[in-house]
């Protein structure tokens, strides 16, 4: 093959293409280094008791999530593919899928609840479940630690859902834009073991094609937050070293 003879020139469908990606991986890894940070995490741990710093800890890492993942990549895809919308995105309401959505909304966490309940009670679950390692939680911990899966997560599936997927769809076609979002959707479950790095394939195939069948990201977004808020507060109810006290 001639090198020299290569179009080296970057066209509007190549940026469709290259920037969502680079995105996600540059923003991604952003969010995963600051909220692995030793460094951050003393500074928390030097201002605060135990219970108070891990809980000022993990809701920092969940809405530095919703900034990295979500406003920040948004903002840089909206800026260098014009074409490209909030709308377009993901995020609107679609009157003529409403109830598509939401009957899906509704089937998926009927399916899902109970699997992540009794799943979340295994001791394997609760090394890492809830995030929050606080001994004694009170009304504050819970809302804060609701509040935070909820902004972490919209960041977390507009930056998969959307910046990832929707404008992949026109230049690659369905099939190989689903398959690039899976991969590295599944890729990013690596560090927390074998068991949800191959569950994310699956999960990650239903939700990309509940997104483009819907139009919109919030079927993703809701499914996964329920998922979450069921985990944690299971893996709360069930951790032998936690308890709920009124304040």
């Amino acid at each position: 093959m001639n090198y020299s003879n290569l179009n080296w020139q970057l066209s509007n469908s190549d940026l469709n293409i290259c920037l969502p990606i680079i995105l996600t991986l540059i923003f991604f890894s952003l969010y995963w280094f600051v909220s692995k940070s030793e460094k951050i995490k003393k500074k928390f741990y030097a201002k605060s008791n135990f219970d108070e710093a891990s809980l000022k800890h993990i809701f920092f890492t969940k809405y530095f999530g919703l900034i990295s993942m979500g406003i920040l990549p948004t903002i840089l895809l909206l800026v260098f593919i014009p074409s490209m919308s909030l709308e377009k995105l993901g995020f609107t309401i679609k009157h003529d899928t409403s109830l598509f959505s939401f009957l899906w909304i509704l089937g998926l966490s009927i399916l899902i609840v109970p699997l992540v309940y009794f799943s979340a009670k295994n001791p394997k679950n609760l090394i890492n479940y809830p995030q929050i390692r606080s001994k004694i939680w009170t009304r504050k911990t819970v809302f804060l630690n609701a509040l935070g899966w909820f902004l972490y997560l919209f960041g977390y599936e507009f930056l998969f859902r959307g910046v990832l997927l929707i404008p992949l769809l026109d230049p690659l076609g369905i099939w190989p834009a689903i398959a690039i979002n899976i991969a590295l959707y599944s890729a990013t479950h690596i560090p927390k073991g074998l068991d949800e790095t191959i569950g994310a394939a699956p999960l990650g195939l239903v939700l990309c094609l509940l997104t483009i069948s819907s139009g919109t990201i919030w079927i993703a977004f809701i499914v996964h937050v329920v998922m979450a808020w069921t985990n944690t507060f299971t893996a709360f109810k069930f951790h032998p070293d936690m308890q709920f006290q009124e304040k």
